[in-house]
């Protein structure tokens, strides 16, 4: 018999609108999980009265009849969103100790929804990561294994907390961000599902910035109709967010119909990358394969500017992380550095910094202040924004053609070694986002569905890309997608 934390929320819904189970049992059902897995070090702060308190409150409610559907739900949340009187340090030591006042708008409406809160999940520090190896926690790991290998391996990043505890059950679902493939990547590194929505559908407010016009939130889920409902609890127009879209929020359930008969879908030839792995060339193949057998048209397309994206992700994304980060100067809250006889202000901001923020954060805040610099502010960041402009052209053009998804690997490789990467060049890190960033540098929706396993019985991600502000689509794309593929396989269980 399934145990109650391995549910899907539409079965738990379903459950629990019949009253066969309730919100108090799932949750303690995930409390006992989470508390069984210290070594997938996924949970960072944990909130067993608040999770507690709101269940009982979800019974209730759906007691009274008046319920919507993620209601009694018990969720993560990525700490990189701000929860009123809980830590929310983005895995920062720069944020020890912070608990802010306040809710951010995302958890607010998922609250509001009848969600029920378990803790707070690890992540790469400030989202810069592509493995959870930067986190002031230490490092999250993936539940699953390589064979009969014990190597821990990474949930990816930076939402590997979340991707982690989904895919080991801890619960039903988590809150994720994305600003280069954050929701994406761990997906498919833990054979998960992940959107990340269009820029805009979800807001911003109250989730600590890395780059401000590529974040996004989004959920991490076991499948795509888990996705279509948690999503539709996430968005939603925010006027304390300038960049939110006043745009209704379709039912997002209702457009999984399954049905994508005569739709087009592009396969751009740029992704075909040197020393592609054969397996992720062969997913690729058979997933083409299983759109064309439920009746979509697949078309070659061309996007001639993909191989600009990384580099031009890697000038934004860094430039916007100085601009963002410095606020954390010691002065207004999070750590302070203790200082010596006769220190004044500079050396305050200096060993704060200096003492606060690890070693990836101050890479990309040190790019990210040179390429903004009065001397090559031409040369590098308006350059990658010129790129950005064409890379987002290209999509526009693809998609005025009439294409309806665009299909590709979600990821260059199956999940990694934790430490196989750490001491090499930080190029190769960076290269796990090549087929995620174009997304964001776009500002479009982007979805990873677990489509199989590669020799060493690890989880393979394809990645579905949408038009703008037309997810209930994506969504449906990627439910024909997830059926075809029929992906149902299971971490074992070692922790």
């Amino acid at each position: 018999m399934t145990q109650l934390n391995e549910l899907t929320i539409a079965a738990a819904r379903d459950m629990l609108q019949k009253g066969e189970v309730t919100s108090a049992e799932l949750t303690e059902a995930c409390l006992e999980a989470i508390e069984a897995a210290g070594a997938l070090n996924a949970f960072v702060h944990k909130t067993p009265e608040i999770a507690r308190k709101r269940a009982q409150a979800a019974d209730a409610r759906i007691k009274s009849g008046d319920a919507p559907a993620m209601c009694g739900i018990p969720v993560g949340i990525k700490d990189l969103f701000c929860t009123k009187g809980v830590p929310s340090q983005a895995a920062s030591n720069i944020l020890r100790n912070f608990r802010p006042e306040y809710e951010s708008t995302v958890s607010q409406q998922l609250m509001d929804a009848g969600a029920v809160m378990l803790g707070k999940l690890n992540m790469d520090e400030f989202a810069m990561g592509s493995s959870n190896e930067t986190s002031c926690y230490g490092n999250a790991v993936n539940p699953w294994r390589r064979g009969n290998d014990d190597a821990q391996l990474t949930p990816g990043g930076s939402s590997g907390g979340s991707a982690s505890a989904v895919a080991a059950d801890l619960c039903l679902a988590a809150t994720g961000t994305d600003t280069g493939g954050s929701i994406r990547q761990p997906a498919a590194f833990t054979g998960i599902t992940g959107i990340k929505p269009t820029y805009g559908r979800c807001s911003r407010w109250g989730i600590v910035a890395f780059a401000s016009s590529l974040d996004q939130a989004g959920p991490m889920t076991k499948d795509v109709r888990d996705a279509a409902i948690m999503l539709g609890a996430m968005c939603g127009h925010d006027p304390k967010d300038s960049t939110s879209a006043d745009i209704p929020v379709p039912d997002f359930e209702a457009a999984l119909t399954g049905d994508i008969r005569g739709k087009k879908i592009g396969i751009p030839r740029e992704y075909r990358m040197d020393g592609m792995p054969d397996e992720i060339e062969a997913l690729w193949a058979k997933g083409t394969e299983m759109m064309r057998d439920a009746g979509a048209e697949i078309v070659d397309i061309s996007l001639p500017h993909t191989k600009y994206a990384l580099p031009a992700y890697y000038v934004v994304a860094p430039a916007e992380a100085s601009s963002n980060l410095a606020r954390y100067d010691g002065v207004r809250y999070g750590h302070r550095a203790k200082l010596a006889q006769g220190d004044g202000i500079t050396e305050m901001y200096e060993k704060t910094r200096a003492e606060g923020f690890g070693h990836e954060v101050q890479r990309r805040v040190m790019i990210g202040t040179y390429v903004l610099s009065a001397g090559f502010y031409d040369a590098y960041y308006n350059r990658a924004r010129k790129v950005r402009a064409l890379i987002k052209k290209d999509f526009e053009d693809v998609f005025a053609d009439g294409i309806d998804a665009i299909l590709t690997p979600a990821t260059p490789s199956a999940a990694f070694g934790l430490g196989e990467m750490a001491d090499a060049d930080p190029i190769a890190m960076y290269l796990n986002d090549v087929f995620t960033v174009t997304v964001n540098l776009a500002g479009l929706p982007g979805i990873s569905v677990p489509a199989g396993l590669d020799r060493q019985g690890l989880p393979l991600g394809l990645q579905l890309i949408g038009r703008p502000w037309e997810e209930g689509d994506l969504l449906n794309h990627a439910y024909v997608l997830e059926r075809a593929a029929g992906f149902v396989s299971k971490p074992a269980k070692w922790w």
